[in-house]
């Protein structure tokens, strides 16, 4: 079977951007998310940039047996995964106990069960080919978000899931990183209801500056990336706070969003 990598929610953003990345450092890659489009557009550009066209794979990984029905059209190519990249997600902007339930538990399927999964099944693979996973969550990741509760705790369980599996998977030789951008201008924001100026405007990476950080980072054996001398600041603040004042400031800016 021929080894490829593969790259969840492919079509826009941080994952078309590492899409790129990866294609220009030779990986021959399989591309999925559900807009079947707008993969093809990117796996036309790709090829139209010197690299092999990418192979795209339209699937609904939130769905319960996504993930099984995208290995199985990948066997039927022949293919497996020495590299996965688990970027598929979406956030939502609201009071938890407001917000559409149905769309909450739909985030954290996509967000957490789907990715458990794929960062799972391929391991033999994986292992074989000496790859790596490379798992997408936040800097929300850090600490608790009131107006954002549930993606924060998604991401949480990323970071928290990526960190131990690179300390078990080290000694075969597997590459384990998560990466944690900032606010970035895609389209997560219109998915998510975030306003425009809703994230600093100094914490903001452009995406094709986080794709590159998350890609080096992964392939130096980095454990944890985050992409902006800023937002790294950030991520240790939860750290070295007293919770209670960080979940304060947090609740606080969502409480002045909330009114304007």
């Amino acid at each position: 079977m021929q080894p490829v990598c593969l790259i969840t929610g492919a079509s826009a953003g941080i994952g078309a951007a590492l899409a790129r990345v990866f294609a220009q450092h030779g990986h021959t890659l399989v591309l999925t998310a559900r807009r079947e489009a707008q993969l093809n557009a990117l796996a036309d550009d790709i090829a139209k940039a010197g690299q092999p066209r990418p192979h795209v794979i339209a699937a609904d990984l939130g769905a319960a047996d996504g993930a099984a029905q995208l290995a199985d059209a990948m066997r039927a190519l022949d293919l497996e995964p020495a590299f996965v990249v688990n970027n598929a997600g979406f956030g939502l902007l609201g009071d938890a106990a407001t917000s559409n339930r149905g769309e909450t538990l739909a985030m954290i399927d996509l967000n957490t069960r789907a990715l458990t999964d794929l960062s799972l099944r391929f391991l033999d693979s994986i292992k074989r080919n000496r790859g790596g996973i490379l798992n997408v969550a936040s800097v929300a990741a850090f600490q608790p978000g009131p107006g954002m509760a549930v993606y924060h705790a998604t991401k949480a369980y990323v970071l928290s899931l990526t960190e131990s599996l690179h300390q078990e998977l080290k000694d075969d030789g597997v590459r384990v990183c998560v990466l944690c951008p900032g606010p970035v201008d895609t389209e997560f924001n219109r998915r998510a209801g975030v306003p425009q100026r809703y994230f600093p405007a100094f914490l903001r990476c452009p995406v094709d500056e986080v794709a590159q950080q998350g890609f080096d980072g992964f392939m130096g054996g980095h454990r944890v990336v985050v992409p902006g001398k800023l937002n790294r600041i950030a991520t240790l603040l939860p750290r070295l706070l007293p919770r209670g004042l960080i979940l304060a400031a947090m609740g606080w800016r969502w409480q002045q969003a909330r009114t304007r």
